[in-house]
C-alpha cells in the first residue's frame, strides 16, 4: 500500500487507474533529491509499490518519461534526471530501411535513430537527441527529445488508395513511411498518378503524416514524368515568380545603343561561341592571336552583371536558385530565358555586353599577363564541337570540307587557338595537373521521350581547346582577386583523406601498381600514374578509383587551391548566365574597372601595395564610376554564406540530374530483363558486386546471394569477394556476363545475375595465383 501523500498521485490517475502510483513530479522530485541515478527497484521501494499492478505502472511511467525526455537510463546505473547539456543536435538522414541517422551539427560519428523514432521524422529535420546506449555493431544510439525544425513540407509520390483510404510513399526512399491523404483534397488525382501532397499535420508516435494534394503531376509513364518528379522532389524551384518575369520581359529584346557606349569596342575581333549541338545560352566567345613567339588570348564572358543588379528581384531569383539545372533534354535556368537564351547569351551576329579577359601568354604556356574589361563584341559564329573537331583534326571529312568552306575567313582564327591549345596543353602536363579521360554517354530519345539508344560522347579538341581558355580566365581572375584581397567566392578542391588514400593503394598494389608520394601525393603523383595505364584494359576502373580517392570541389570564401588542377587559386568567371558565384565574380570585377580612376592617389597605393595596378584592368574614362557599397555589397561574412549556399544547391543540382537519368536508364532497361551482356566489376561490397555494362554505361547490381557457387567474403584490402571452398575471387576491373534480373522502377535500381565469368580473367587468375606461389 502506498503511504506517500495523495498529493503525489494526480486525480485523473485515481480515476483512471485500479492501483495509481505517483506522477512524474513525484518521481522526478525523488531523483533529484537523491542525487544519483536510481534502479527501478530502489525507486518503487521509496515509493512502497509492492504489487504487480503497481510496479508495471512504474514500468510503464519510467519508459514513457524516458521517451520524452524527462530521465535517462542507464543499465549499469538506472535512471536519472535528463540534463539539457546533455543535449545533441543534429539533421536527420533518413534510410529506406526504416531506420535513420543523426548528423550532429558539432560533427563526430552520426547517430543511430531507432525505427520507432523514425516513424515522427523525415529526412532532413533538425532535432535534439539525448544519447540511449551502443547498438550490438558498437554504433552509439540517440533518442529523440525534440523537433526543432521541419524540413519537409512537400512529398512527391504516386498515390494510392486501400479500403476507400488515400495514401503515397515519397518518392524520396529517404522517407520511407506513407502519409495519408485527405480523401476531400485529392485535386481529382486518381490512384497511380503522381501527385504533391502538401503536410499538414507530421507525424507522432499515435498517427502517420496527413496531407493533401497540391499539385496533380499526371501519369506515371507519362513522357517527361521523371524530371517532373525529380524537380520537385530535390525542390528545385521551376516558377518564376510573376515579379521576375515582370523585370526580365521589361528589358529590351537586342542591347540598346546607350549600354554600348563607355566600353572597349571589340566588335572587330572575329570572336566566335563553340559548345554542344543542343546549347541554347552561350556563356563564351573566344579569339587569338599570335604575337612573336607568344599568343594573346581575349575570353569574351557574357555580361549577366550589367543587367542583374545586387538586390534586385531578379538577383533576388538567381541567389535563390544558385544555378541552372541541366536534365537530358531540358534546363532549369537561373536567369528568365529572355535573358540566358537571349539578351545575355552570345547569340552570332548580334552585339552583345560582355566582360573581357585579355590574357598574354608566352610560348611555355605561361601566362604573363591579363586585363580585365567591360566590352562590346559582335559574335562571327555559333559553332559547335563537331564542327570545330572538323575543321582541326578531320579536314578532309565531307563535314570538315563542308565547314572549311563556310567559316573559311574564320578557319586561320580556328587554328591559331588550336595552336595556342597544343602549348597549353603541353603546360597542363609540365604543371602536373590530373587529365582523367572519362566515357560519358548522351540519350537519343523517341517521339514518346522514351530512350531509343544510348550513345558515347567523344570529347575531342575541340571541348579540350575551350577548356583550356576557359582554364586560363579562371585563373587570371583569381590571382586578380587574391592579389586585391577583395572577399569573393573561390572554387576549391582538396587533396585525398588519409582514410581515401589507404584505400586506393591497397587497391593499386593488388593491380600491381604504386601511387608515388607517400602521405601527401601531388597532382603530378596522380597523373604520372595515369599515364602508365593508358594502354591497360581496366584503365577505366582505375580512373574510377583514383577519382573517389578526391574531395568533392566545392566554393569557400577562403583560397585553398585546386589540387585536381594543379592550381594554387581559382575560381570560377565563365558562366554568370547559369552559375550565381560567377555573377558575384563579376561584379567584383567590375567594382575595380568602375572604381577610383586610373592615376588616382588610391590607385596608386592599391599598386604599391598589391601588385595590381592599371594595367590589370582597362577602364575608360567616360563611364560614370560606381560606389563599391552598391555595386559590391558584400563583406567577408556574406561571401562565406554564398559560398555555403552554392555548394549546397550545385551538390542538388547533381542529384537531381543522377535521379532523372537513373530513371530512364531503368526504363530503358525494362524490355531487356532476362538479356545478357558484358561490363566490367566498378564496385565490390559486402552484400554484392556492382557492375558498368560496356556500351551503355548502365550499372546494376549483383546480389552476394546471387552467387550460388560458393560463400562468399568481402576482402577490403583487395576490394574483392573471395569464395571459401572454391576460392573464386571477384575484384574491381574484372570483366563478366551478366543477364538483366530484375529492374525496380521504385527504387532506380537494376540487378543483375552473373552469367559467367570472361575466360580471360579465369585465365588471368590462375596465372597470378601460381605467381603468388612460386
Amino acid at each position: 500500500m502506498i503511504t506517500t501523500s495523495n498529493a503525489a498521485i494526480s486525480v485523473a490517475d485515481t480515476q483512471t487507474y485500479s492501483h495509481p502510483i505517483p506522477n512524474r513530479d513525484y518521481i522526478l522530485n525523488l531523483l533529484k533529491k537523491s542525487g544519483n541515478a536510481l534502479s527501478r527497484k530502489q525507486l518503487a521501494d521509496q515509493m512502497r509499490l509492492n504489487g504487480d499492478e503497481e510496479l508495471e505502472g512504474l514500468r510503464r511511467r519510467l519508459r514513457a518519461m524516458e521517451r520524452d525526455g524527462q530521465i535517462t537510463y542507464d543499465r549499469r546505473h538506472g535512471y536519472n534526471i535528463f540534463n539539457e547539456q546533455d543535449l545533441i543536435f543534429g539533421r536527420v538522414i533518413g534510410h529506406r530501411e526504416g531506420f535513420g541517422f543523426l548528423a550532429r551539427d558539432q560533427g563526430g560519428e552520426d547517430l543511430l535513430l531507432n525505427e520507432r523514432d523514425m516513424l515522427k521524422l523525415f529526412d532532413g529535420d533538425r532535432i535534439q537527441v539525448r544519447l540511449s546506449g551502443v547498438d550490438r555493431r558498437g554504433r552509439e544510439k540517440a533518442s529523440l527529445v525534440k523537433v526543432i525544425e521541419r524540413n519537409t513540407t512537400q512529398v512527391v509520390g504516386v498515390l494510392s488508395v486501400q479500403n476507400d483510404e488515400y495514401f503515397i510513399k515519397s518518392e524520396n526512399n529517404r522517407i520511407p513511411h506513407e502519409i495519408d491523404v485527405d480523401i476531400n483534397q485529392l485535386m481529382g488525382a486518381k490512384a497511380g498518378q503522381y501527385v504533391v501532397v502538401t503536410i499538414t499535420d507530421y507525424p507522432c508516435h499515435q498517427y502517420r503524416a496527413f496531407g493533401k494534394v497540391t499539385e496533380l503531376l499526371g501519369n506515371a509513364l507519362a513522357p517527361g514524368m521523371e524530371t517532373e518528379v525529380a524537380i520537385r522532389e530535390h525542390e528545385i524551384p521551376h516558377v518564376w515568380p510573376s515579379e521576375v518575369s515582370s523585370a526580365a520581359h521589361s528589358m529590351s529584346q537586342e542591347v540598346i545603343e546607350a549600354d554600348k557606349l563607355h566600353r572597349v569596342d571589340l566588335r572587330q575581333l572575329p570572336f566566335v561561341t563553340i559548345d554542344g549541338e543542343d546549347a541554347k545560352d552561350f556563356d563564351d566567345a573566344v579569339y587569338c592571336e599570335q604575337r612573336g613567339d607568344g599568343w594573346r588570348l581575349w575570353v569574351a564572358i557574357a555580361d549577366v552583371s550589367h543587367y542583374v543588379t545586387p538586390g534586385s528581384v531578379l538577383d533576388q531569383e538567381a541567389q535563390k536558385r544558385g544555378t541552372s539545372v541541366y536534365f537530358p533534354g531540358r534546363v532549369v535556368p537561373m536567369l528568365p530565358e529572355a535573358l540566358s537564351n537571349g539578351l545575355c547569351s552570345l547569340n552570332p551576329n548580334v552585339d552583345r555586353l560582355v566582360m573581357v579577359c585579355e590574357m598574354n601568354i608566352n610560348k611555355t604556356g605561361k601566362m604573363i599577363s591579363y586585363q580585365f574589361s567591360e566590352a562590346v563584341i559582335h559574335s562571327h559564329a555559333r559553332l559547335t564541337y563537331n564542327q570545330v573537331n572538323a575543321i582541326l583534326t578531320k579536314p578532309k571529312s565531307n563535314l570538315g570540307k563542308r565547314m572549311k568552306h563556310k567559316y573559311r575567313a574564320l578557319v586561320p582564327h580556328i587554328n591559331t587557338l588550336h595552336q595556342l591549345y597544343g602549348i597549353l596543353k603541353n603546360a597542363r602536363t609540365i604543371r602536373g595537373a590530373m587529365d582523367f579521360d572519362t566515357q560519358e554517354v548522351r540519350f537519343q530519345f523517341n517521339k514518346d521521350r522514351k530512350i531509343a539508344e544510348i550513345l558515347p560522347v567523344e570529347r575531342n579538341d575541340a571541348h579540350k581547346l575551350i577548356e583550356e581558355c576557359m582554364l586560363c580566365a579562371n585563373v587570371a581572375t583569381a590571382r586578380f582577386l587574391k592579389k586585391l584581397k577583395l572577399p569573393a567566392v573561390y572554387r576549391n578542391h582538396n587533396g585525398p583523406t588519409p582514410t581515401k588514400l589507404k584505400t586506393l593503394r591497397a587497391f593499386l598494389a593488388e593491380k600491381g601498381l604504386k601511387l608515388s608520394g607517400r602521405d601527401k601525393p601531388t597532382p603530378g603523383h596522380y597523373d604520372q600514374l595515369l599515364s602508365c595505364i593508358g594502354e591497360r584494359s581496366d584503365a577505366s576502373i582505375i580512373q574510377s578509383m583514383m577519382l573517389r580517392s578526391l574531395s568533392q570541389a566545392e566554393y569557400c570564401s577562403e583560397n585553398a587551391g585546386h589540387f585536381g588542377l594543379a592550381y594554387s587559386a581559382y575560381t570560377h568567371f565563365t558562366s554568370p548566365i547559369r552559375r550565381y558565384p560567377d555573377l558575384l565574380i563579376h561584379r567584383a570585377i567590375r567594382s575595380v574597372i568602375r572604381g577610383e580612376k586610373t592615376g588616382s592617389l588610391l590607385q596608386r597605393v592599391i599598386k604599391s601595395i598589391t601588385g595590381i595596378g592599371v594595367e590589370s584592368v582597362k577602364q575608360i574614362s567616360s563611364a560614370q564610376r560606381l560606389d563599391p557599397r552598391t555595386c559590391y555589397p558584400y563583406d567577408k561574412i556574406k561571401m562565406t554564406s554564398f559560398a555555403t549556399h552554392c555548394s549546397q544547391v550545385s551538390r542538388r543540382a547533381d542529384k537531381a540530374s543522377w535521379d532523372v537519368e537513373a530513371w530512364l536508364k531503368c526504363d530503358y532497361m525494362r524490355e531487356a530483363v532476362g538479356e545478357k551482356f558484358t561490363g566490367v566489376i566498378t564496385t565490390v561490397t559486402q552484400f554484392g558486386l556492382f557492375v558498368e555494362l560496356d556500351d551503355t554505361k548502365i550499372e546494376g547490381l549483383i546480389h552476394i546471394n546471387s552467387l550460388s557457387n560458393d560463400f562468399y567474403k568481402f576482402d577490403g584490402t583487395k576490394q574483392a569477394l573471395i569464395g571459401n571452398r572454391q576460392n573464386n575471387i571477384y575484384s574491381i576491373g574484372d570483366k563478366v556476363e551478366i543477364r538483366i534480373a530484375q529492374v525496380d522502377m521504385k527504387q532506380r535500381k537494376i540487378e543483375f545475375n552473373l552469367a559467367s565469368l570472361s575466360a580471360t580473367n579465369k585465365s588471368e587468375k590462375k596465372s597470378n595465383k601460381r605467381n603468388q606461389n612460386r
